[in-house]
């Protein structure tokens, strides 16, 4: 099987090549406008495909489709925002050749204007596929699962890329084509606009069981789902959808370049593509993380319901996402299963379930959040993961009135005089080994409050569900201290991991924060505890350990 792939020593393409490299049946045109890049491309890569180089301009596609005789051509050139009157150039010749065509067009009315070529791809029996990338494949899958259980009204959704994923310079001049332009969406049941990176919202991506990400803001962006994913769904009346790219900083300050644009009529930020992309691939700091969202408002028995569902993809493989797309395209028709002929976006080409090997081969994890209104906290943060705790892990959660527990508990306190000063001002236990300990669970409205007695030294917090920069996280506040702590399922055991601090509401350098690894789990069929708490510079304040049973 021989593909042609426009761009394939750039981003996207070049992360496509690699998804495919372990399949020895492809042999893989690599081509660009640049000859000796294309041939670099080909001279470090690693794998079973068969790959080679060569130049091409877009404008001589047709002769190369006549001479190599490719079944598949993907673009992965862009920016599709800026191809002008000719940007239909290259599926034409494919149609014209009939060869198989897909591409990677995050360019909203590019993908919408493709239909105009259907009749002409049936009958020259190939299938064109516009969009095939997260947006708005990925989208409309998981909408489409969505759908089962309500009328979908409204959706929103963001995907944020990790800081060290690195932007490319065609995705740069994409992303400021549109900066301050109208952008085409639905809004309150009719064709409206937004504004391209003026307007925001925050987010906070968090698979169940998993360390979310932290709290982001994200700009409408100019993407096929705007226009796409309505015609799919009738009821929707509203859709939005954003990109969190990060730090922050650069993003806001994009958001002022935009509503200047929008409020003074100012030319296009394109002239401006190179400085933002050297600037922000050279500002680098922070998680190695990236995700996706989708949260979608609707209607089921009668009765208005939301649901989200959230993606997260750990180090460098969140920017294999948007090529993994056309990988399980590609894969599938190797094993004889091809998309229906015609022109058309790639909305409907997967379904959820096509994507769940190509992610479990990676570090990228997915999960649902339903409208979950029950009074338990622990199970309103976790989601559909407090299901996976071990017994008696969810039976000391699942208490809706008073419940005592007891046992025994070994402590640690550290000896220097600030960490005694910090103990006693919390009233944390002396060092000893088997002490008693008692504790008293009391649920409190939306909160509960809990008692720890150590034989004697008692010291007690609130736990409640966060929200706003603190959502899908347990909040624990210790008299004026709130602690934002993410709750992660790993194997049997939960664990609580600081992710932010305050006094009096005011946030504290988040590099003092307290650590330590402290969990819940199960063993001999006693609830199983570990504390600890460690502060940079200090060091160890106090830790204990032990077990715990009903009364």
């Amino acid at each position: 099987m021989k593909i042609l792939i426009i761009g394939g020593y750039g981003v996207f393409g070049g992360r496509l090549i690699d998804l495919l490299s372990d399949i020895n049946e492809l042999e893989i045109i690599v081509c660009g406008r640049h000859l000796s890049k294309a041939q670099k491309f080909c001279t470090a890569f690693r794998g079973q495909a068969k790959v080679r180089a060569m130049q091409l301009d877009r404008r001589d596609i047709a002769k190369v489709l006549s001479t190599e005789r490719p079944n598949i051509v993907v673009d992965a050139s862009g920016p599709f925002q800026v191809y002008g009157s000719d940007c239909y150039s290259v599926i034409q010749s494919c149609i014209a050749e009939r060869v198989h065509y897909l591409d990677f067009a995050d360019a909203a009315d590019f993908v919408y204007g493709l239909s105009q070529f259907n009749e002409q791809a049936q009958s020259a029996g190939v299938f064109v596929l516009s969009g095939v990338s997260s947006f708005p494949v990925l989208t409309a899958a998981v909408l489409r699962d969505m759908a089962l259980s309500m009328d979908i009204v409204s959706v929103r959704g963001g995907i944020a890329p990790s800081v060290y994923a690195g932007v490319g310079i065609n995705v740069m001049r994409a992303v400021l084509s549109y900066a301050g332009e109208p952008v085409t969406l639905q809004r309150n049941g009719e064709i409206g606009h937004g504004v391209g990176l003026a307007e925001s919202c925050r987010y906070t991506v968090a698979v169940p069981g998993k360390m979310p990400l932290r709290n982001i803001r994200y700009s409408l962006v100019d993407v096929p789902d705007l226009q796409i994913i309505p015609l799919e769904h009738a009821t929707l009346t509203d859709i939005w959808m954003g990109a969190g790219p990060v730090p922050e900083t650069l993003h806001r300050l994009l958001n002022l370049l935009a509503k200047a644009r929008a409020r003074f009529n100012l030319p296009s930020l394109v002239p401006f593509s190179t400085l933002f992309y050297i600037v922000l691939n050279m500002v680098k700091f922070g998680e190695h993380r990236g995700g996706m969202f989708i949260h979608a408002e609707g209607i089921a028995n009668g009765e208005r319901i939301e649901q989200s569902w959230h993606l997260l993809a750990e180090g460098d493989d969140g920017p294999y996402i948007p090529s993994m797309t056309i990988e399980a395209i590609i894969r599938k028709f190797l094993h004889g299963q091809q998309p229906d002929t015609g022109a058309r976006s790639g909305a409907k080409a997967l379904d959820l379930s096509d994507y769940d090997n190509l992610f479990d081969a990676k570090q990228i994890y997915t999960g649902f959040r339903g409208d979950d209104r029950t009074p338990l906290i622990f199970k309103r943060v976790l989601g559909s993961a407090f299901d996976t705790l071990p017994e008696k892990v969810k039976e000391l959660h699942s208490q809706s009135v008073v419940s005592q527990w007891s046992g025994l508990a070994n402590v640690r306190r550290g000896d220097g005089l600030l960490n005694k000063i910090i103990c006693t001002c919390f009233s944390f236990p002396h060092t000893a080994d088997n002490v008693p300990v008692e504790v008293s669970i009391t649920p409190q409205g939306h909160c509960e409050r809990w008692v720890r007695n150590f034989n004697g030294k008692v010291f007690s917090s609130f736990q409640r569900k966060g929200k706003d920069k603190n959502e899908f996280l347990l909040i624990e506040t210790f008299g004026v201290i709130n602690v934002s702590v993410a709750l992660v399922v790993e194997e049997d055991k939960l664990f609580f991991v600081p992710r932010r601090w305050s006094i009096f509401g005011i946030p504290l350098p988040a590099f003092l924060l307290p650590k330590g690894r402290s969990f819940e789990t199960e063993e001999n069929g006693l609830f199983v505890f570990n504390v600890e708490i460690f502060m940079p510079i200090i060091g160890l304040i106090v830790s204990y350990s032990g077990n715990l049973k009903q009364v």
